[in-house]
């Protein structure tokens, strides 16, 4: 379900400084038939193209029981989320539905899906493996993480067991979960492809700092439907949230797909539980990566960092002389390459705390002090 498309679009057309060649996709499926639409533009464009999707080792996959046990184990554990919601089209705000997928998280009905499912929701229905099916209340969304967290009323659920995904590898075995056009109880394998992916911020709906950052790539295929829904591994942990893939029609990518971390996605959905909502620190800027083609543009003098395009006047980083053109070349300790490492780097902190930054302007590096502030 493309819920938010045109606020993505309008992001795009403001930020036109973190625009990029890559056309990135979220997951969730429109009833409706668009996502049956986007899957026949796609054969009809790729039908010549030459490219070969990556394939997972044989030593990664084995002879296919440790595919077949994780889906045994976790098959249950993964739920389709079934939403009627009101989407912003340009004609105006609209009655929709769609769908995506869930984890259950804990077993008295506390399930994990992206905000972009659920986001606008006037009903939400959880769909079991059981053939079950619950009415569900969406608890809260952070849609700086695109995580969500929907409750139904239902104790003794078969809740998955999350790993914390800091000791995943390339190369190593990856099982996707989730309902990909509808088709509930979907399986797919591939492996881990990449780690630390960033999504721009624009192609997610969000602000321009809140670019999905710190992401999972695989090739274990994902489509429209699969949002929200589990990236395992071979011990059966789910070590991922899936969350945005991109079109081999629009981009002549083949098997490139992005998962959530565990890690973010239930350190997010505990405080949603708690409290309703998600709490991140805001630093009062507007970022992008800095290449040299981008620094000859605004003509500063390093070629790598965070490049500051804007700051908020009422913001922390006002307050402490940062200016606009400024590049971040570290935060606490650590070196910042891009706009993706500086948002990585500040999920250490909480609001209240301070973070030193080494900063270049005008060929001089300064260390500042910054307090950082609720983002809210």
């Amino acid at each position: 379900m493309n819920l938010g498309i045109a606020r993505r679009e309008a992001a795009a057309r403001r930020c036109p400084v973190l625009a990029l060649t890559l056309a990135v996709l979220l997951l969730s499926s429109c009833a409706s038939g668009n996502g049956d639409a986007q899957n026949e533009a796609t054969e009809e464009k790729s039908g010549g193209d030459e490219a070969v999707a990556a394939q997972p080792s044989e030593e990664a996959l084995g002879d296919g029981r440790p595919v077949e046990e994780v889906a045994a184990k976790l098959a249950p554990s993964v739920v389709q989320v079934n939403v009627e919601a009101v989407q912003t089209t340009p004609r105006g705000p609209q009655e929709g539905q769609g769908l995506g997928s869930g984890v259950i998280y804990i077993e008295d009905g506390y399930i994990i899906t992206n905000n972009h499912v659920v986001e606008g929701a006037t009903e939400v229905n959880i769909a079991f493996a059981d053939g079950s099916v619950e009415e569900g209340e969406v608890v809260g969304t952070d849609e700086f993480t695109d995580v969500a967290v929907v409750k139904v009323e239902r104790d003794g659920l078969p809740a998955a067991n999350f790993g914390d995904g800091g000791d995943l590898v390339l190369g190593e075995l990856a099982v996707a979960l989730g309902s990909p056009s509808g088709f509930q109880s979907t399986v797919t394998a591939g492996v881990i492809s990449g780690l630390n992916r960033e999504v721009p911020a624009e192609l997610t709906g969000g602000r321009q700092e809140a670019a999905l950052v710190d992401l999972i790539q695989t090739d274990a295929a994902i489509s429209p439907g699969s949002s929200g829904g589990a990236l395992a591994n071979a011990d059966s942990e789910v070590v991922g949230i899936n969350v945005a893939y991109l079109p081999p029609a629009q981009t002549g990518a083949e098997s490139i797909g992005f998962a959530i971390p565990s890690e973010t996605a239930t350190t997010v959905a505990d405080q949603i539980i708690e409290s309703g909502e998600a709490s991140h620190p805001y630093l009062g800027v507007a970022l992008t990566n800095l290449t040299p083609q981008i620094a000859q543009q605004f003509d500063v003098e390093v070629e790598t960092g965070a490049l500051v395009t804007n700051v908020d006047p009422r913001g922390p980083a006002a307050e402490a002389g940062v200016e606009p053109r400024s590049v971040i070349i570290a935060a606490g300790g650590e070196k910042i390459e891009g706009a993706g490492d500086l948002l990585v780097a500040l999920r250490e902190y909480s609001p209240g705390d301070t973070v030193e930054m080494s900063i270049s302007k005008d060929g001089e590096v300064r260390e500042v002090t910054i307090e950082l502030e609720d983002r809210s």
